[in-house]
């Protein structure tokens, strides 16, 4: 008996048509893995299963829950089911929650609008849901606020609240596709232990693989509104499902580096912040990110630094830009330090570029993007003006895949793949040394990131460029980096030739975060 059952789904926004002929199935303590590349209807599936849709969208076929028609109810009923019948976690929790509630009072407001209780009994019930995701009152009180929060702790408050009524079908959409591999694999432990204790049905959407290998019965493979093949991973036939798979553990055509220059040389590193709480006499308390931090990045090498969340990644990256100030050490880029007294050397910082991993969020979109590909021109003393700017511009973008016209467009009017293109071009304009790659492609699609992954190798080896690659995805440091970093709480614990680190880890740091990366079936 299925207790999420849909057939001949289709689903239109204003003239254009999302889904087409959907049909897929969830019983009571099974969990479905829907997969698909960005824009193949996974989300638009699992929206429209609960008319969660944008204005103008139609549906037409049979959608039904519990064995209640959902594209016959009215909003009132849909909104008695929601929260009751079915719970929703969503992709970024930061934004699924109030920032002005506090979690205590986000988690009771689901009780309250569905139950007619009173405030204290709904409070004890919303502690209750937290509890069972691990957030107990004692470490977490109900007090506190999401921003008080880290990205897997906020996380579990969404699932708290979708769960505090105890549905019988849980959505999950990308839950994890932000958090480093420890913390997502407690929050996929945490979705398996609520679908057993509760019996209920877990609907996962994920462009990644191996977290869906990891915990699907069944399997949904999407493309392009349409399910182009259901069953399992031992099953799988259709070539777009065989090329995601390849996709997932796509490893770049490169040669090997084997160079000892340095470029980059990182000397005992110490970043400290102030921190709220004050010390036995009165002084302000010390927070220490970075303790001590040494290493080097030779050039032309791919070099991966990795570690959990908030183990201090982005405060080094910051100061290896120069863009946070260190109370000791040193950091030097080809022997020129990267602080000149309190300033940062620009000189120095010209020669260095970096790739977010939001690309859209590091774009200003009022400008076109020949304006922000350019924007590096002014760390130039005497940057190109006219014809000449133009055709650097042109160049950079076709060096990534582009056209030059497109620097005559906005930056929404490209997808998540070419919006990253546009940012690598934008870091090889001014042809720097080094490219710090923060988190470059753990947003993106398997297939969409292995392009890119491609694409750096190619531009590494044609213009001689010496890559910093910080990632909370393994899979990809293992198959592009020479080296690899392990970070834990401002240290460096580990480091070595990437193979011998991944297949021999000493450190317990190490061992912890490569036992935490999702597998395909057979992989190694």
């Amino acid at each position: 008996m299925s207790l999420l059952d849909i057939r001949g789904l289709s689903m239109r926004i204003g003239g254009q048509e999302i889904l087409h002929d959907v049909s897929l199935s969830v019983a009571p303590g099974e969990i479905l893995g829907v997969i698909g590349e960005s824009g193949s209807g996974k989300s638009m599936t699992a929206l429209s299963a609960i008319q969660l849709l944008p204005k103008g969208a139609a549906c037409q076929g049979q959608v039904h829950l519990g064995g209640q028609n959902m594209l016959a109810l009215s909003e009132r009923a849909l909104c008695r089911v929601r929260g009751n019948e079915v719970g929703m976690v969503f992709q970024e929790p930061m934004t699924a929650l109030n920032p002005l509630h506090m979690i205590g009072r986000q988690v009771a407001e689901t009780i309250l609008i569905h139950e007619e209780v009173t405030r204290a009994e709904a409070t004890r019930r919303a502690a209750e849901a937290l509890d069972r995701v691990e957030l107990p009152q004692k470490r977490f009180p109900l007090s506190r606020y999401p921003h008080e929060l880290s990205g897997g702790q906020r996380q579990r408050v969404g699932i708290a609240m979708a769960i505090a009524l105890r549905p019988k079908l849980l959505i999950a959409d990308e839950p994890t596709t932000s958090l480093d591999v420890t913390t997502q694999a407690e929050v996929l432990r945490l979705l398996k232990r609520l679908v057993d204790e509760d019996g209920m049905g877990l609907m996962l959407i994920s462009h990644d693989l191996g977290v869906v290998a990891g915990m699907a019965d069944r399997i949904v493979i999407m493309r392009q509104g349409r399910v182009v093949e259901a069953g399992t991973f031992d099953t799988l036939s259709d070539p777009y499902s065989l090329a995601l798979l390849e996709a997932s553990d796509h490893v770049p055509d490169r040669a090997p580096h084997t160079g000892e220059v340095p470029l980059l040389s990182v000397r005992d590193v110490v970043r400290d912040y102030a921190t709220p709480r004050k010390g036995w006499l009165g002084q302000p308390g010390r927070f220490r990110a970075v303790d001590g931090v040494s290493f080097e990045v030779r050039r032309g090498e791919n070099l991966g630094l990795v570690g959990e969340s908030g183990c201090g990644k982005s405060t080094l990256t910051r100061a290896i830009l120069g863009l946070d100030q260190v109370q000791r050490g040193t950091i030097e880029l080809d022997g020129q330090p990267v602080f000149d007294g309190n300033r940062t050397n620009r000189d120095v910082r010209r020669r260095m570029q970096v790739v977010f991993q939001d690309p859209y969020g590091s774009f200003n979109p009022r400008w076109r993007v020949g304006r922000l590909v350019a924007e590096p021109f002014h760390l130039l003393d005497d940057p190109p003006s006219g014809a000449a700017r133009d055709r650097a511009v042109a160049e950079a973008l076709e060096s990534v895949g582009l056209r030059a016209e497109d620097r005559d467009k906005y930056i929404h009017e490209f997808s998540g793949g070419q919006r990253q293109r546009i940012a690598i071009a934008r870091a090889i304009l001014i042809r720097p040394d080094l490219i710090v790659l923060d988190e470059a492609v753990s947003a993106l699609d398997v297939q969409v990131r292995a392009q890119i992954l491609d694409l750096l190798a190619d531009l590494g080896t044609r213009f001689g460029l010496t890559y910093l690659f910080i990632s909370h995805d393994l899979s990809v440091v293992r198959n592009v980096t020479d080296r690899v970093m392990v970070m834990q709480a401002g240290r460096i614990v580990e480091q070595g030739p990437t193979e011998q680190v991944f297949s021999d880890a000493q450190h317990p740091c190490t061992q912890a975060l490569i036992a935490a990366v999702p597998r395909l079936p057979g992989a190694a």
